[in-house]
């Protein structure tokens, strides 16, 4: 099996050594490249072709948001997944409009990333559920908007919950007992009916307008 091509893009080395070690180690994975800043990876991207990104969001030179931004100019369909702490959720509305994949903290076990790694490889977005429950209550801190009428069906919620939760629609199919072809037009609904242009920007607009529980 042909294992999934990653570029690490993080400005504390060892942080990066040690996650290129255990992703290294696993069967799926394999570490193409590194970087230390936005502008060496645009230099690497030039050259080496990664099937998925790992990027960290606060780095000198140029940060993560700018190099995202640059990368996905000339490699649209790109999957780039950032690396957060808590406290950078400032940064989720910009980095959904820069056409980011998914969030992952980096205290996150090697598992998490290896999952999340695959799940946006195979065209899924991903989200860390601690970090994810954690915009959410900041959001709710913050405002109460709610979402305009927009029709949304019992099913339609059903498989928004599940989006949000980080299931592939294979596995939302199986869970809902329903066609992938099914969970498909679902997801091309709520996308529509929302206005969002991804999946990422679908879970951040159920966040901020409360369309799901997912306590």
């Amino acid at each position: 099996m042909e294992r999934i091509k990653v570029i690490l893009v993080d400005d504390h080395t060892l942080f990066r050594k040690g996650l290129r070690m255990l992703l290294d180690e696993s069967e799926e994975i394999e570490v193409v490249d590194e970087a230390s800043t936005g502008k060496d990876f645009l230099k690497i991207l030039e050259k080496v072709q990664p099937d998925v990104v790992l990027m960290d969001i606060n780095m000198p030179q140029m940060n993560g948001m700018e190099a995202t931004k640059e990368a996905l100019k000339q490699h649209p369909s790109l999957p780039i997944l950032m690396l957060s702490m808590h406290g950078e959720e400032e940064y989720f509305d910009k980095m959904v409009d820069a056409g980011v994949k998914g969030f992952l903290l980096k205290n996150s076990e090697v598992e998490e990333v290896i999952k999340a790694i695959c799940t946006v490889f195979r065209g899924g977005s991903y989200f860390s559920q601690e970090l994810l429950l954690g915009v959410i209550s900041g959001r709710n801190r913050r405002n109460n908007e709610e979402a305009k009428d927009l029709a949304i069906t019992e099913r339609e919620i059903e498989v928004l919950k599940l989006i949000c939760l980080g299931y592939s629609n294979a596995d939302i199919a199986d869970k809902l007992f329903i066609s992938h072809r099914t969970v498909d037009r679902h997801r091309s609904n709520l996308l529509e009916k929302t206005s969002s242009r991804n999946s990422v920007a679908l879970v951040m607009y159920a966040i901020k307008h409360k369309l799901v529980d997912l306590d």
